[in-house]
């Protein structure tokens, strides 16, 4: 009696692309099988050795028009199983109709939600002027650099003539839809700490473990304020402020040798209102108060800051909201606070959304026990159903002559 759709969704999830060796083959295969039965054309693109980005393309009536992109990754974060009611690939069903599984919404569930709502509009014997890409790319859980930031670069992708971009976003615990217009800019900073060694028996001056207290300090007293700035103002999301985490600390090789050198790792999300020049001012500023000898290096650092236009004069958000006020959606507009591969999409100028169709539903994403409700899951497929036709349909823009 399971509605085929939420079958599909399941036997998607139980193909195990975790990290650090995803099974990107058989993800691949099963999507290929899945969009050839829907008559729709297949091309795989190897961005680099093992990575293949795979492209399933509905034409439209006029392929001068430029096309719809429906984004989704393959591959998932890790599990500690111990943590789980239920195997994490196995995508058990309870009685109430949750599916546990490790991409579950994050986001598997998103990927299957485009094929099923195309199918239902091809089986309605629909068309539309503009082409629909559905793009399925891997790596994107460990930055996308072997994924989607190659793929964009590639004739591939500008043979796809993007005009309108959709991509994941986050469930909603409330009644509320989370829309992504944009999202902040990762930066992973290493601070390395420089200092004099000796015999740890002794106050030797000017250690590397002084120097990185007063780093570490710093960087904390920052993270302090923004927490509580979030805290204080109700209007703001955790998208709208700079989250900073200490992840990393090295350095020592015995307890009674007091080492030369220690470095911390901070991971850095910078929202597109702040002045990225003037942070990276601040942070230089904060090495040189802990003394000589203190440096910092990037291990990423994103200076992109483009974010998609929700006026109501643009007739891509125009189209999308049109149709969540038509179904009585109720939309949060908001800034991503991680990172997903639509920053590499904004990044060569083209509009992208963040949006997974899941609301009343807890925010499980990289969490144990990540589950969708699959009346949840088949709403989506009803939402892009509609949404789908609105943007294919979008008339032509004055750059498309």
């Amino acid at each position: 009696s399971e509605d085929p759709s939420v079958t599909l969704f399941r036997e998607y999830l139980r193909i195990d692309t975790v990290h650090p060796k995803p099974d990107y083959d058989a993800a691949v295969r099963f999507l290929e099988h899945v969009g050839t039965d829907l008559g729709l054309a297949c091309q795989k693109v190897e961005v680099c050795q093992g990575r293949v980005v795979l492209i399933l393309t509905w034409q439209g009536t006029n392929p001068r028009l430029r096309s719809v992109l429906l984004n989704s990754h393959t591959d998932v974060v890790p599990v500690f199983e111990e943590h789980w009611t239920y195997p994490p690939f196995e995508a058990v069903k309870d009685s109430q109709g949750n599916i546990y599984a490790r991409g579950a919404q994050d986001m598997k569930c998103v990927s299957i939600q485009y094929l099923e709502a195309i199918r239902r509009l091809k089986a309605e014997g629909k068309c539309f002027a503009r082409t629909i890409h559905l793009t399925f790319v891997p790596d994107e859980e460990v930055g996308g650099h072997k994924g989607m930031e190659m793929f964009v670069q590639r004739p591939e992708f500008r043979a796809l003539n993007v005009g309108f971009a959709l991509d994941e976003g986050l469930a909603s615990p409330s009644d509320t839809f989370s829309v992504f217009y944009g999202e902040k800019s990762p930066w992973w900073i290493k601070v390395k700490c420089m200092g004099s060694p000796g015999h740890g028996s002794r106050f030797i001056s000017n250690t590397a473990a002084e120097k990185m207290h007063k780093v570490i300090n710093s960087f904390l007293a920052f993270r302090e304020s923004e927490k509580q700035r979030l805290k204080s103002d109700s209007s703001l999301t955790l998208g709208d402020v700079t989250s900073l985490n200490l992840t990393m600390l090295e350095g020592g090789v015995s307890f009674n040798v007091v080492p030369s050198e220690m470095a911390a790792g901070f991971d850095i999300r910078i929202p597109p209102t702040v002045d990225l020049k003037a942070f990276e001012e601040q942070v230089a500023m904060w090495c040189r108060s802990a003394g000589d000898g203190v440096t910092y290096e990037f291990h990423q650092k994103c200076m992109d800051q483009h974010v998609t236009s929700t006026e109501d004069s643009d007739p891509w958000w125009k189209a999308f909201s049109g149709v969540c006020r038509d179904m009585k959606l109720q939309l949060k507009l908001e800034i991503f606070p991680a990172a997903t591969d639509s920053r590499y999409i904004r990044a060569v100028r083209h509009p992208a959304i963040g949006f997974s169709p899941m609301n009343r539903t807890p925010v499980l994403l990289h969490d144990h026990n990540e589950f969708l409700n699959e009346q949840v899951f088949l709403r989506g497929i009803d939402i892009y159903a509609r949404l789908l036709p609105a943007l294919a349909s979008v008339p032509p823009l004055p750059a498309e002559g």
